[in-house]
């Protein structure tokens, strides 16, 4: 199984984390100042924060059990995990990243515990949830945390002397503990951590749709300001408004005329002119799950090669959509995208003119996780998996078509989470 994959784009630190509930109606109702003289689209927004449910404590007990029982599977005695995605996944803790190590050690067996600096235990009894376990074991400025984390691990019982270590630790902690435990193998936590965030419930897949509704508003508010000569800037504005207006924190990045051909946009400032290529990818979170949705549209009248592109871009999405059946390999899906492209001319293979990435990547409580749709990767499509379908066509000194869509796997198949665009005048379904 492969598990690689790239961080989310930068935007993904603005849009990682919807905000609370009494946030989002503060937001929504409070214009800022510069906000006064924001189109009426926008403007005329409603917050979207109603029907929203929460992940319950239940479900994260669950996800415990089941990555305890993983970890029984794939001889692990225990697993770390620093305060961030995963960390959340399973205890509904947030903390973050700092030199101090700070993080959660779920055992193979028995309850979990927490790592923490002395001075800032207060803060964490304030966000730690009892019911998952409670107990925390702080370390003083000149103590050394690695020695805690392997005691949890020891007091916990011993059976394979494996720790496993989330992709997220880093590499100083790693070598910490391992310092600190001789004759322990540190080994990857992916097996546990991806074993059981790749496969979503009802009620994440409920909080996709969610943050994907959310999005599709935003952009349809946003896009109906577009006009000539507007930069680049003002319409990344203009969305990031739109979202507020919302209820939510959230953005996209904008790539205009020939730089929509880089998958990923150019630093050069750009101004949106008339017969430009326009690309916007972007999107949000609820409850920590995050959308993420592309849409190409031409301002004014699109050319006929500009037409043909996204038309072919469109067949080649539809292609990567037919192929996700139970039991296919994300390969697979790849393949089908690729081969439409490729039959009309394009390069092979990665190569520009063409498709220079994979098809798709995983999503949940990052824009970007397990796993992808990507030449290589055996692993077998299954019911609750979440995916997005982008298979981007390039053309570099040209311009660039993308149209990305996310969609989950249910017992019957692949549904997609928002409506596809019908063309290149027409980008919401």
């Amino acid at each position: 199984m492969s598990h690689s994959r790239r961080k989310f784009l930068s935007i993904a630190a603005l849009t990682s984390g919807a905000m609370s509930l009494s946030g989002n109606l503060f937001a929504a109702n409070s214009l800022t100042e510069e906000e006064y003289d924001v189109p009426s689209s926008i403007r005329d927004l409603k917050p979207m924060v109603d029907g929203i449910v929460p992940i319950s404590v239940e479900e994260r007990k669950q996800r415990i059990a089941k990555a305890q029982d993983l970890m029984s599977k794939e001889k692990i005695d225990a697993i770390f995990l620093e305060g961030t995605a995963s960390s959340f996944y399973f205890t509904s803790m947030r903390w973050g990243q700092s030199e101090r190590t700070f993080g959660v050690v779920i055992p193979a067996s028995g309850s979990i515990a927490y790592v923490c600096p002395k001075f800032e235990e207060d803060r964490a009894m304030e966000l730690i949830n009892p019911v998952f376990g409670d107990e925390v074991r702080c370390w003083e400025e000149h103590e050394s945390p690695y020695a805690l984390i392997a005691g949890i691990i020891k007091d916990r019982g011993v059976k394979h002397k494996r720790i496993g270590m989330e992709e997220r630790v880093r590499f100083f902690i790693a070598d910490g503990v391992k310092k600190a435990a001789p004759g322990f193998e540190i080994v990857d936590a992916t097996p546990i951590t991806a074993g059981c965030r790749m496969y979503k419930s009802k009620a994440e897949i409920a909080l996709m749709q969610k943050s994907s509704d959310i999005t599709i508003e935003a952009y349809k508010a946003a896009f109906a300001t577009i006009r000539p000569n507007m930069p680049q800037s003002e319409f990344s504005a203009n969305i990031s408004s739109a979202f507020r207006k919302l209820g939510y924190s959230g953005g996209a990045m904008v790539i205009v005329g020939k730089y929509s051909a880089l998958p990923h946009g150019s630093i050069a400032p750009q101004t949106i002119r008339e017969g430009d290529v326009v690309l916007v990818d972007g999107g949000t979170s609820c409850e920590g799950y995050a959308s993420d949705i592309s849409r190409t549209i031409v301002v004014g009248k699109p050319s006929q090669r500009q037409t043909d592109v996204w038309n072919l871009e469109k067949e080649a999405q539809d292609a990567a959509f037919a192929a996700i059946k139970i039991g296919a390999t994300c390969e697979s899906v790849d393949a089908a995208a690729r081969a439409v492209i490729e039959s009309s001319g394009f390069s092979k293979n990665y190569k520009l003119p063409g498709l220079p990435h994979r098809t798709g990547h995983g999503i949940g409580l990052e824009g970007h996780e397990w796993t992808n749709f990507v030449k290589g990767n055996m692993t077998k499509i299954a019911p609750g998996m979440c995916f997005s379908n982008e298979p981007t066509i390039s053309i570099p000194g040209e311009f660039g078509i993308r149209l990305e869509d996310c969609l989950y796997i249910a017992e019957d198949g692949p549904h997609y989470f928002s409506k596809q665009s019908i063309s290149i005048e027409q980008p919401f379904g």
